[in-house]
């Protein structure tokens, strides 16, 4: 069987045309007015409710927030809440015995717990790699202080 294959194929590559920027057909502006002057629409501006299109829209009416310190706090603990009870529903749905050996210790913990163990003897070794990161580079930065007051 032959297929006819005047119509290409939908997965067929076809070569695109190049790409031409579309300008919109906008009369030139009439002497001493500007395109968004008053009386004058722009193209597309009766999709937004309550713009003449001549003038630039206001953003929001509310003045922006700052961020403060109890903000950042706020949402850093709740932050923690939500994992702290994602943490404690862990623990609870793995409640298994298993045995745990650590330097000659021995002994039976449930899963969850053993876990949990674990992962925070992680963060401590981790902080204190980076406490050390701190001090070495608080360090340098006070000989660098030092040195430059000196050769004032």
């Amino acid at each position: 069987m032959t297929q006819n294959r005047s119509e290409p194929e939908p997965f067929d590559e076809q070569p695109s045309p190049p790409a031409q920027a579309s300008v919109p057909n906008v009369p030139p502006p009439a002497e001493g007015r500007t395109a968004a002057g008053e009386g004058q629409s722009r193209p597309g501006a009766a999709s937004l409710p309550g713009y003449d299109g001549g003038t630039t829209p206001a953003a929001t009416n509310e003045p922006k927030r700052p961020v403060t310190r109890a903000g950042m706090i706020w949402a850093a603990v709740a932050s923690a809440l939500v994992v702290l009870v994602l943490l404690i529903v862990f623990i609870l749905q793995n409640q298994e015995l298993v045995q745990v050996k650590f330097f000659g210790l021995q002994g039976a913990v449930a899963l969850g717990i053993a876990l949990f163990i674990a992962a925070v003897g992680g963060g401590v070794l981790v902080a204190m790699a980076g406490a050390a990161r701190i001090i070495q580079l608080r360090a340098a930065e006070h000989r660098r202080r030092v040195s430059g007051s000196r050769q004032r």
